[in-house]
């Protein structure tokens, strides 16, 4: 029998292998805060007094899992004892392959009520997102999972009060079977007798095979510039319900897809799936990271039907506050299709409004025509 050190010792080489650096130095609280205000000054160009950065380290760590992952994401601000803003990242937002990637193990969190040891974490820039939890082959990977539980639901433990808020996902394996889900609010995170735990996921490739093995599971999804795309482009944060979701694997295949085609000019494609699985969620994610390509003018979503229409703009402005606004007639189709704003680049509609607003010959188009054309270069999400 392999004995759960042997595993994390292999996990560890591989991700090595993978172009990790190993941090055995790293194995407590104070370890882990120094490194990551090394990472941090190194990235934002700047020296923190003591002072600056343990009253920096108060303000990020955050009990509110939601609010700690859009620190990780955005763009923020913090006041020096000088009274000068210094604008900042915790990561490199726009190039997130081009950041520091570390493997811990073995680190052990101490609070006021917990004594956690944790078997193995990975940084990136010195902020710890995702953690393993490693079992024997004899034991389920339930198990993992239900001591992260019991973790998170320990009053004052380290997840609340320490660098560990910024963790984004969890990933259990005894080596043969490997899972993975987005770390949540505990009334988003239960785990009850049924054994029912959702979602939690098994990764695959593009043929819908399970890759269960924990070393082909490293390869392809611990891999430095895939993890990252996992955490920056294929989670998602729910605002309306302050939740994170993490895409399933043909989810992401299907994004990934349909961003080529539009790429390659390759003109249209089809996508099928059944109901619930999430066709709605897979077109808002490729509608927004169109909306960021700059080569894209116009993102259309069109449904054939006003409750579809509705539905669906209800579920993206779910995924994103304010993300698309109601075309309440065809010439505010036509106003928003002919608009240069940013906010304007995603569109739902019905195919009968864009009809009438293609229409050359409707006098209501006629005005805005002499003053600009329709775009010429358009997503298509559906």
């Amino acid at each position: 029998m392999t004995k759960e050190s042997e595993i994390e010792k292999l996990l560890i080489e591989k991700l090595t292998d993978l172009k990790y650096t190993y941090r055995p130095d790293i194995r407590d609280r104070d370890g882990l805060e120094r490194n990551f205000r090394k990472k941090f000054e190194a990235l934002n160009r700047v020296t923190l007094t003591d002072a600056e950065f343990a009253r920096l380290r108060d303000e990020i760590v955050n009990a509110d899992v939601f609010a700690a992952a859009k620190t990780l994401r955005e763009r923020n601000t913090f006041q020096r004892e000088d009274g000068t803003p210094l604008q900042y990242t915790l990561v490199n937002i726009k190039e997130w392959c081009k950041n520091d990637f570390e493997v811990i193990n073995q680190l052990r969190i101490n609070t006021n009520n917990s004594h956690h040891r944790y078997d193995v974490i990975l940084l990136i820039n010195g902020a710890p997102v995702v953690q393993i939890e490693l079992k024997t082959l004899e034991v389920s990977p339930r198990r993992a999972m239900q001591q992260i539980v019991d973790y998170k639901n320990d009053p004052g433990n380290g997840y609340a009060n320490t660098l560990l808020c910024f963790i984004q996902l969890f990933i259990v394996s005894n080596r043969t079977n490997t899972f993975y889900f987005a770390n949540n609010h505990n009334k988003h995170f239960s785990f009850n007798a049924e054994e029912q735990f959702l979602p939690v996921y098994q990764f695959a490739g593009e043929d819908n095979k399970k890759i269960a093995h924990l070393d082909d599971f490293a390869d392809k999804f611990l891999a430095k510039c895939i993890l990252s795309e996992m955490i920056s482009r294929y989670m998602v944060l729910v605002v309306s319900e302050q939740k994170l979701l993490v895409m399933r694997p043909y989810q992401i295949y299907a994004v990934q897809a349909i961003v080529e085609c539009i790429h390659q000019n390759r003109g249209n494609g089809y996508i099928w799936h059944t109901t619930g699985s999430g066709k709605t969620l897979t077109s808002f994610k490729a509608s927004t990271l169109l909306k960021d390509n700059p080569d894209i003018e116009k993102c259309l979503f069109v449904v054939d039907r006003k409750d579809l229409d509705r539905q669906t703009r209800e579920e993206f402005n779910k995924f994103q506050e304010g993300c698309v606004e109601e075309n309440t007639n065809t010439e505010a189709l036509v106003r928003r299709m002919l608009s240069e704003d940013y906010a304007d680049k995603v569109i739902v509609t019905t195919i009968q409004k864009l009809g009438l607003a293609l229409d050359e010959n409707s006098r209501r188009n006629k005005k805005r025509r002499k003053k600009a054309s329709l775009p010429s270069k358009t997503g298509w999400s559906r």
